[in-house]
Protein backbone atom coordinates (compact mmCIF):
# COMPACT_ATOMS: atom_id res chain seq x y z
CA UNK A 1 0.00 0.00 0.00
CA UNK A 2 3.21 2.44 0.91
CA UNK A 3 4.75 1.67 -2.51
CA UNK A 4 1.33 2.32 -4.54
CA UNK A 5 1.44 5.99 -2.46
CA UNK A 6 4.40 6.81 -3.57
CA UNK A 7 3.28 5.65 -7.22
CA UNK A 8 -0.16 8.17 -7.13
CA UNK A 9 2.23 10.72 -5.56
CA UNK A 10 4.53 10.62 -8.01
CA UNK A 11 1.65 11.25 -11.11
CA UNK A 12 0.52 13.91 -8.94
CA UNK A 13 3.79 15.57 -9.44
CA UNK A 14 3.87 14.68 -12.97
CA UNK A 15 1.03 15.97 -13.84
CA UNK A 16 2.03 19.69 -11.99
CA UNK A 17 5.06 19.49 -13.81
CA UNK A 18 3.37 19.73 -16.65
CA UNK A 19 0.65 21.91 -15.72
CA UNK A 20 3.15 24.15 -14.83
CA UNK A 21 4.47 24.11 -18.56
CA UNK A 22 1.46 24.93 -20.15
CA UNK A 23 1.08 28.18 -17.70
CA UNK A 24 5.04 29.12 -18.45
CA UNK A 25 4.14 28.91 -22.22
CA UNK A 26 1.02 30.98 -21.40
CA UNK A 27 3.02 33.49 -19.32
CA UNK A 28 6.12 33.73 -21.73
CA UNK A 29 3.38 34.94 -24.46
CA UNK A 30 1.76 37.30 -23.25
CA UNK A 31 2.85 39.97 -25.37
CA UNK A 32 2.99 37.84 -28.36
CA UNK A 33 0.29 39.09 -31.36
CA UNK A 34 -2.59 36.52 -31.93
CA UNK A 35 -1.40 34.18 -29.17
CA UNK A 36 -4.49 31.76 -27.52
CA UNK A 37 -4.17 30.32 -23.77
CA UNK A 38 -3.60 26.51 -23.25
CA UNK A 39 -5.09 25.02 -20.51
CA UNK A 40 -4.27 21.38 -18.84
CA UNK A 41 -6.88 18.90 -18.75
CA UNK A 42 -6.27 16.21 -16.23
CA UNK A 43 -8.21 12.65 -15.75
CA UNK A 44 -8.05 9.87 -14.15
CA UNK A 45 -5.55 6.72 -13.87
CA UNK A 46 -7.14 3.51 -14.18
CA UNK A 47 -9.04 2.13 -10.91
CA UNK A 48 -7.61 -1.08 -9.07
CA UNK A 49 -11.01 -2.84 -8.21
CA UNK A 50 -11.20 -6.25 -5.62
CA UNK A 51 -11.55 -9.31 -7.36
CA UNK A 52 -13.99 -11.90 -5.66
CA UNK A 53 -16.73 -12.00 -3.97
CA UNK A 54 -17.03 -9.05 -1.26
CA UNK A 55 -19.93 -8.97 1.88
CA UNK A 56 -19.39 -4.89 1.41
CA UNK A 57 -21.83 -2.61 -0.77
CA UNK A 58 -19.43 -0.88 -2.11
CA UNK A 59 -16.04 -3.00 -2.24
CA UNK A 60 -12.71 -1.63 -2.88
CA UNK A 61 -11.85 0.32 -5.47
CA UNK A 62 -8.13 2.31 -5.45
CA UNK A 63 -7.37 4.78 -7.49
CA UNK A 64 -3.85 5.11 -9.20
CA UNK A 65 -3.32 8.23 -9.97
CA UNK A 66 -3.47 11.28 -12.47
CA UNK A 67 -2.39 12.24 -16.04
CA UNK A 68 -2.36 15.18 -18.23
CA UNK A 69 -4.92 14.00 -20.71
CA UNK A 70 -4.75 16.98 -22.90
CA UNK A 71 -4.44 20.98 -23.35
CA UNK A 72 -7.31 23.02 -24.62
CA UNK A 73 -6.92 25.47 -26.45
CA UNK A 74 -8.76 29.03 -25.41
CA UNK A 75 -9.70 30.75 -28.78
CA UNK A 76 -11.34 33.78 -26.84
CA UNK A 77 -10.32 36.78 -28.98
CA UNK A 78 -7.65 39.53 -27.75
CA UNK A 79 -8.09 43.10 -27.04
CA UNK A 80 -7.37 44.64 -30.66
CA UNK A 81 -4.71 47.64 -30.13
CA UNK A 82 -4.40 50.34 -32.52
CA UNK A 83 -0.85 50.81 -34.43
CA UNK A 84 -1.21 53.29 -37.26
CA UNK A 85 0.80 51.02 -39.22
CA UNK A 86 -1.52 50.81 -42.56
CA UNK A 87 -0.24 46.60 -43.23
CA UNK A 88 -1.21 45.80 -40.02
CA UNK A 89 -4.68 44.04 -39.88
CA UNK A 90 -6.62 42.30 -37.42
CA UNK A 91 -9.93 40.04 -37.55
CA UNK A 92 -12.87 40.94 -35.60
CA UNK A 93 -14.79 38.12 -34.81
CA UNK A 94 -14.02 34.49 -35.87
CA UNK A 95 -11.37 33.42 -38.44
CA UNK A 96 -7.64 33.24 -39.53
CA UNK A 97 -5.56 34.73 -42.13
CA UNK A 98 -4.40 32.42 -44.72
CA UNK A 99 -0.48 31.75 -44.92
CA UNK A 100 1.12 29.66 -47.65
CA UNK A 101 3.96 27.97 -45.16
CA UNK A 102 7.15 27.00 -46.75
CA UNK A 103 6.46 23.38 -47.70
CA UNK A 104 3.94 24.26 -49.56
CA UNK A 105 0.49 23.82 -47.05
CA UNK A 106 -1.54 26.31 -45.82
CA UNK A 107 -1.14 27.91 -42.19
CA UNK A 108 -3.53 29.77 -40.56
CA UNK A 109 -2.79 32.69 -38.05
CA UNK A 110 -4.50 35.54 -35.93
CA UNK A 111 -1.27 37.37 -36.27
CA UNK A 112 -1.70 40.27 -38.44
CA UNK A 113 1.07 42.40 -38.58
CA UNK A 114 2.06 42.18 -42.33
CA UNK A 115 4.20 43.91 -44.52
CA UNK A 116 5.80 43.40 -48.15
CA UNK A 117 8.54 41.44 -49.56
CA UNK A 118 10.68 42.88 -52.24
CA UNK A 119 8.67 42.16 -54.99
CA UNK A 120 5.54 43.58 -53.46
CA UNK A 121 3.87 40.87 -51.93
CA UNK A 122 1.75 40.98 -48.54
CA UNK A 123 4.25 38.22 -46.61
CA UNK A 124 4.05 37.68 -42.79
CA UNK A 125 6.65 38.52 -40.65
CA UNK A 126 8.56 35.30 -41.13
CA UNK A 127 8.51 35.90 -45.19
CA UNK A 128 5.55 33.79 -45.95
CA UNK A 129 2.93 35.10 -48.81
CA UNK A 130 -1.05 35.88 -47.63
CA UNK A 131 -3.26 34.06 -49.45
CA UNK A 132 -5.21 34.82 -51.64
CA UNK A 133 -1.77 36.68 -52.93
CA UNK A 134 -1.87 40.43 -52.95
CA UNK A 135 1.13 42.35 -54.65
CA UNK A 136 1.34 46.24 -53.77
CA UNK A 137 3.31 48.14 -56.49
CA UNK A 138 6.41 49.65 -56.07
CA UNK A 139 5.39 53.35 -55.29
CA UNK A 140 2.31 52.80 -54.53
CA UNK A 141 -0.15 55.11 -51.87
CA UNK A 142 -2.64 55.33 -49.35
CA UNK A 143 -3.00 51.96 -48.50
CA UNK A 144 -6.65 50.78 -47.51
CA UNK A 145 -8.18 47.44 -46.39
CA UNK A 146 -11.60 47.45 -46.44
CA UNK A 147 -13.58 45.47 -43.72
CA UNK A 148 -14.58 43.08 -46.09
CA UNK A 149 -11.01 42.50 -47.05
CA UNK A 150 -10.39 44.85 -50.03
CA UNK A 151 -6.83 46.04 -50.58
CA UNK A 152 -6.41 49.53 -52.58
CA UNK A 153 -4.55 51.79 -52.75
CA UNK A 154 -3.51 54.69 -55.32
CA UNK A 155 -1.01 54.05 -57.61
CA UNK A 156 2.18 56.20 -59.25
CA UNK A 157 0.81 58.38 -61.55
CA UNK A 158 -3.23 57.91 -60.62
CA UNK A 159 -5.30 60.25 -58.72
CA UNK A 160 -8.21 57.36 -57.91
CA UNK A 161 -7.38 53.94 -56.10
CA UNK A 162 -7.21 51.11 -57.84
CA UNK A 163 -8.03 47.50 -56.13
CA UNK A 164 -5.18 45.44 -55.71
CA UNK A 165 -6.94 42.29 -53.89
CA UNK A 166 -9.34 40.81 -51.37
CA UNK A 167 -8.07 39.23 -48.47
CA UNK A 168 -10.38 36.30 -47.50
CA UNK A 169 -10.56 34.35 -44.48
CA UNK A 170 -11.03 30.89 -43.15
CA UNK A 171 -13.17 29.39 -40.33
CA UNK A 172 -13.41 25.96 -38.53
CA UNK A 173 -15.91 24.11 -37.31
CA UNK A 174 -13.90 23.24 -34.00
CA UNK A 175 -11.25 25.73 -34.30
CA UNK A 176 -10.28 24.73 -30.74
CA UNK A 177 -8.84 21.25 -32.39
CA UNK A 178 -6.10 23.27 -34.57
CA UNK A 179 -2.89 22.28 -34.00
CA UNK A 180 -0.44 24.82 -33.32
CA UNK A 181 3.01 25.37 -34.10
CA UNK A 182 5.45 27.29 -34.20
CA UNK A 183 5.46 31.67 -35.37
CA UNK A 184 1.90 31.95 -34.24
CA UNK A 185 0.52 29.47 -37.20
CA UNK A 186 -1.97 26.68 -36.35
CA UNK A 187 -2.60 24.18 -39.22
CA UNK A 188 -6.03 21.80 -40.05
CA UNK A 189 -6.37 18.53 -38.06
CA UNK A 190 -9.42 15.56 -38.57
CA UNK A 191 -10.84 17.07 -35.54
CA UNK A 192 -11.21 21.07 -36.59
CA UNK A 193 -12.61 19.95 -39.83
CA UNK A 194 -11.73 21.88 -43.28
CA UNK A 195 -11.73 25.21 -43.50
CA UNK A 196 -14.51 27.16 -44.92
CA UNK A 197 -12.95 30.01 -46.65
CA UNK A 198 -15.08 33.33 -47.33
CA UNK A 199 -14.83 37.07 -47.54
CA UNK A 200 -14.68 38.87 -44.29
CA UNK A 201 -17.91 40.50 -42.82
CA UNK A 202 -20.07 37.08 -44.77
CA UNK A 203 -21.94 35.04 -42.69
CA UNK A 204 -19.82 33.25 -40.08
CA UNK A 205 -16.80 35.46 -40.52
CA UNK A 206 -15.23 38.45 -38.65
CA UNK A 207 -14.19 41.84 -40.17
CA UNK A 208 -11.01 42.84 -40.72
CA UNK A 209 -10.11 45.86 -39.26
CA UNK A 210 -7.05 47.81 -40.44
CA UNK A 211 -3.76 49.27 -38.38
CA UNK A 212 -5.14 47.23 -35.85
CA UNK A 213 -3.21 43.67 -34.16
CA UNK A 214 -5.41 41.06 -31.93
CA UNK A 215 -3.20 40.90 -28.55
CA UNK A 216 -2.79 37.79 -26.62
CA UNK A 217 -5.90 36.80 -25.01
CA UNK A 218 -3.45 35.45 -21.60
CA UNK A 219 -4.49 37.09 -18.23
CA UNK A 220 -1.36 37.69 -16.39
CA UNK A 221 -3.46 37.80 -12.90
CA UNK A 222 -5.61 34.47 -13.91
CA UNK A 223 -1.97 32.89 -14.76
CA UNK A 224 -0.64 33.97 -11.65
CA UNK A 225 -3.57 32.41 -9.47
CA UNK A 226 -3.09 29.30 -11.84
CA UNK A 227 0.53 28.91 -11.20
CA UNK A 228 0.39 29.33 -7.13
CA UNK A 229 -2.28 26.82 -7.07
CA UNK A 230 0.14 24.55 -9.21
CA UNK A 231 2.95 25.25 -6.26
CA UNK A 232 0.58 24.25 -3.98
CA UNK A 233 -0.53 21.11 -5.61
CA UNK A 234 3.01 19.94 -6.25
CA UNK A 235 3.81 20.54 -2.26
CA UNK A 236 0.89 18.44 -1.21
CA UNK A 237 2.39 15.79 -3.39
CA UNK A 238 6.15 16.57 -2.65
CA UNK A 239 4.62 15.90 1.25
CA UNK A 240 3.06 12.76 0.42
CA UNK A 241 6.03 11.22 -1.37
CA UNK A 242 7.74 12.18 2.34
CA UNK A 243 5.19 10.78 4.54
CA UNK A 244 4.63 7.33 2.69
CA UNK A 245 8.75 7.16 2.78
CA UNK A 246 8.46 7.87 6.65
CA UNK A 247 5.50 4.91 6.73
CA UNK A 248 8.22 2.70 5.33
CA UNK A 249 10.99 3.72 7.57
CA UNK A 250 8.61 3.18 10.61
CA UNK A 251 7.59 -0.41 8.90
CA UNK A 252 11.44 -1.61 8.38
CA UNK A 253 12.11 -0.95 12.10
CA UNK A 254 9.41 -2.33 13.70
CA UNK A 255 9.83 -4.93 11.68
CA UNK A 256 13.40 -5.59 11.84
Amino acid sequence: MPSSALYVARTGLQAQDTRMQVISNNLANVSTTGFKRDRANFATLAYQQSSGQTAYATGLNLGTGVTVQATATDMTQGTLQSTGNALDMAISGDGYFQVTMPDGTIGYTRAGNFTTSPEGLLVTAQGYPVQPQITIPQGAGSITVAQDGTVSAVLTGATAPSTLGQITTATFANPSALQAASDNFYKETAGSGAPQVGAAGATGHGTIRQSYLEASNVSTVTELVDMIECQRAYEVNSKMISAVDDMLKNANQTLS
